[in-house]
C-alpha cells in the first residue's frame, strides 16, 4: 500500500512538473489579432487615432519609457532615468547597441532630434503640448540625454510613455505613415489596405529573449458578428476588444476560448459641442446630465460590463474622484433646468454616431430614448469613420456625438478651447496648470480632483462609463494583457502554448 502511494505521489509530481514546464514561454508561431478599426496611418507621432497605437505602439515603435501590463512605468529605450530634486531636470541613460529596423543606430542624437521635432513650430505631432514645456535638451555623451523643463510637469513621464513620444529613425521617417521603421520587437512587412498589417520578429532586438512570436498579423474586421465568427472558425487568434459585449459571456463558456474582463483608461462620453446652440447653455447640458441613468446605460449597452463615471477620468487611474452622484438620475430636475434655460417644451437636435463602433451606436440609441423623456428630441445620424474624423473631430460640424476617449491622463484636452468640444474655461486651465506643477502626491490629488470637479459642474460632456477591457482569444494564447493601462495591443511577451 505504501509502495502504491509512493508511486501515485511521484506520478502526481511528474504531472505537475510537466505542467510547469508546459507553462514556460516557447518561441515560434503566428498570432492573428483582430481589431475593428483600420488605422488611417502607421505613425503615432503624426495622428491622434488610437487605432494606430494599437497596431504599432510597443510592437514596432518604442519610446524612452514603456508601460507594463500593470500600468507601471518601466525602462524602454532608456535603461534608467533620474529626476532632479526640483522636478525640472530629467536625465535618461539610453540603452547601448540599439538599432532601428533599417540598421540605423539609436543614440542620444536621434533621441534629441525626435523630441525637438515633436516640440517644433511646424510639428505634426497630435500632442505638441506634451513637449513644449521643454527648454533645453543636452547630450553630454552618446548614452545620456538630459531634458530640462521650464516648470514642473507631473505628467511628463506619463507622456513620454505614450505613442506620441516614440522614436523614429532620422533616415526614412518621412515614410512612417505607410512604412514604419522602429526599434521594437517586430519589424513591419506589409500593409494590405482594407485588410491587415503584417510584422515579423526583429532578430536584432535589444532584448535577445524577446519576442516569442515569429509573426503578428493585425486583421481589420469592423463587424462584431464577423469578428466572433472569425474567432470560432480559427481565422483569427485574438479579438483585441469584443465590440459586442453580449458575446463575452457566450465565449467565456466555451473551453476553446478565454475572455478577460479587465480595465482600461478609456471613458465613453456623449461629446457635446459647447459652442453649438442650445448646448452653449450650461443649464441645458446639466439638464441632460440629470436625464441620463448611467447604470442603465452600462446594463443595456455593455451588458453590465463597465463602471459609471461622473467626469472625464477612469476609475482605474490614480487621483480618481467619484462624481457620479453630482447629477444623479432625476428627470424632473432635468425638466426644471430646461424650463429655466428657456426650453420648457424641450428642443430638437442631432446626434452623429460613428458607424464603426457598435457600442457608440447602441449608447446613442439608449441616450436618445432617455432624453426624449424630458422633451429633447434627437435625430440619429450614422457617420462613417473617415467622415467622423473630418466633419466632427476636425471641423466640429456637430451638436452631439458618442465616442470613447482612450488615452490615459487625457483630461488636459479640456484646457484646449480649440479641441472639438470647444470648451473654454480659464478656471479649468488654471486648475490644470496647478495639477501639472504639483510638487507631491497630495497636491496632485487635490488639483487633478479639482479638474474633474470643474468639468463635471459644467457638464461639458455626457460622462457615461469607464470602458471595460474585453479581449477574447483562443485558449492557447498566453500572456495577453488582461488590463489596458495604455493604448497598445502589446505582443512583445505573448506566446502560443503548443
Amino acid at each position: 500500500m505504501k509502495k502504491l502511494l509512493f508511486v501515485v505521489v511521484i506520478f502526481s509530481l511528474l504531472l505537475s512538473f510537466q505542467d510547469g514546464m508546459a507553462s514556460e514561454p516557447v518561441k515560434g508561431g503566428t498570432l492573428t489579432v483582430c481589431q475593428p478599426d483600420e488605422p488611417p496611418g502607421l505613425d503615432p507621432t503624426a495622428n491622434t487615432a488610437a487605432a494606430i497605437d494599437r497596431v504599432v505602439f510597443a510592437n514596432i515603435y518604442e519610446g524612452l519609457i514603456k508601460v507594463d501590463q500593470n500600468g507601471q512605468f518601466i525602462p524602454g529605450l532608456a535603461a534608467s532615468w533620474e529626476i532632479s530634486p526640483d522636478g525640472k531636470v530629467y536625465t535618461f541613460h539610453l540603452r547601448k547597441g540599439v538599432k532601428f529596423h533599417n540598421g540605423e543606430a539609436f543614440n542620444t542624437q536621434v533621441a534629441k532630434w525626435n523630441i525637438a521635432r515633436a516640440m517644433g513650430e511646424n510639428t505634426v505631432n497630435p500632442h505638441p503640448e506634451y513637449f513644449r514645456g521643454i527648454t533645453a535638451i543636452a547630450i553630454p555623451d552618446d548614452d545620456t540625454l538630459i531634458i530640462t523643463l521650464q516648470e514642473v510637469d507631473a505628467l511628463f513621464i506619463a507622456h513620454m510613455a505614450e505613442g506620441d513620444a516614440v522614436m523614429l529613425p532620422m533616415q526614412g521617417y518621412e515614410e512612417a505613415k505607410s512604412n514604419p521603421i522602429g526599434t521594437g520587437p517586430f519589424k513591419f512587412v506589409e500593409w494590405v489596405r482594407g485588410d491587415r498589417v503584417e510584422m515579423v520578429r526583429y532578430d536584432e532586438y535589444w532584448n535577445p529573449e524577446l519576442p516569442y512570436l515569429d509573426k503578428v498579423v493585425f486583421k481589420f474586421i469592423d463587424d462584431a458578428s464577423a469578428q466572433i465568427a472569425a474567432l470560432k472558425a480559427g481565422d483569427i487568434d485574438v479579438i483585441g476588444y469584443i465590440a459586442a459585449p453580449e458575446s463575452a459571456m457566450e465565449l467565456s463558456q466555451d473551453k476553446r476560448f478565454k475572455v478577460f474582463a479587465g480595465t482600461t483608461t478609456g471613458e465613453v462620453i456623449m461629446s457635446t459641442n459647447n459652442k453649438a446652440k442650445p448646448f452653449d447653455n450650461k443649464l441645458v447640458r446639466q439638464a441632460m446630465a440629470y436625464a441620463i441613468d448611467r447604470q442603465t446605460v452600462v446594463d443595456l449597452v455593455m451588458f453590465g460590463y463597465g463602471t459609471p463615471i461622473g467626469s472625464h477620468w477612469s476609475a482605474s487611474t490614480p487621483y480618481y474622484v467619484d462624481l457620479t452622484q453630482k447629477f444623479a438620475y432625476n428627470p424632473e430636475k432635468a425638466k426644471e433646468l430646461l424650463a429655466e434655460a428657456g426650453y420648457p417644451n424641450g428642443f430638437k437636435a442631432t446626434i452623429k454616431l460613428p458607424a464603426i463602433y457598435s457600442y457608440s451606436r447602441r449608447a446613442g440609441e439608449v441616450i436618445t430614448d432617455m432624453l426624449s423623456n424630458v422633451g429633447i428630441d434627437l435625430t440619429i445620424e450614422i457617420v462613417e469613420w473617415g467622415q467622423w474624423i473630418e466633419r466632427i473631430f476636425k471641423k466640429k460640424e456637430y451638436q452631439l456625438t458618442m465616442i470613447g476617449h482612450v488615452e490615459a491622463w487625457d483630461i488636459g484636452i479640456y484646457a484646449n478651447p480649440d479641441y472639438y468640444f470647444q470648451y473654454d474655461s480659464q478656471e479649468f486651465r488654471d486648475a490644470y496648470a496647478m495639477a501639472l506643477k504639483a510638487p507631491n502626491e497630495e497636491e496632485k490629488a487635490k488639483w487633478f480632483g479639482r479638474c474633474q470637479e470643474i468639468i463635471a459642474d459644467d457638464a461639458v460632456n455626457g460622462y457615461l462609463f469607464s470602458a471595460p477591457n474585453l479581449p477574447a482569444m483562443k485558449a492557447e494564447v498566453q500572456n495577453w494583457w488582461e488590463n489596458y493601462p495604455t493604448i497598445a495591443l502589446d505582443c512583445t511577451q505573448v506566446w502560443l502554448k503548443k
